[in-house]
């Protein structure tokens, strides 16, 4: 078991693309196939298409999302989706949720830390600003030792 390698891939959740879906379509109506694309793009690596027409038909119906017929470009019609009022609304809900849930790991993290700090010294975490003046007093170091010669 110590020799297996660790997936340190993160897959998140397929609830948690719902609010991604209408974070995205709040700001621009899209097609189904950009909408795979930008959620790419915010991590969510492996979008099935099935699965996320399925939602977006769900979404339609629950009066998230509303979608019609875009026949302007070249070949097929094709759905364009965007976000409702009644969307707005639970995006709006959906982050003030969201907030909560991050302040909640906000605290389960500085805890952590805490905890390993107390129980494992060497795993004190060095301040940001500490390292960059750290490394700024080394820059100047060799620079004043590059001047001397």
């Amino acid at each position: 078991m110590a020799n297996e390698k660790k997936d340190t891939s993160i897959v998140p959740s397929k609830n948690f693309v719902l609010p991604f879906i209408l974070l995205i379509l709040s700001r621009m109506s899209l097609h189904g196939y950009e909408l795979i694309q930008k959620l790419q793009a915010f991590g969510f690596q492996t979008v099935d298409q099935g699965n996320l027409y399925r939602l977006l038909r769900k979404l339609e119906s629950e009066n998230l999302v509303k979608s019609e017929w875009d026949t302007t470009g070249s070949g097929p019609a094709k759905r364009l989706y965007s976000i409702t009022d009644v969307g707005r609304n639970y995006l709006q809900g959906y982050a003030k949720k969201l907030e909560l849930y991050q302040s909640m790991l906000d605290q389960f993290f500085n805890m952590y830390s805490s905890f390993l700090e107390l129980y494992i010294p060497s795993f004190k975490k060095e301040d940001k600003i500490e390292e960059f003046e750290k490394q700024m007093r080394r820059n100047e170091d060799e620079s004043k030792g590059e001047a001397k010669e």
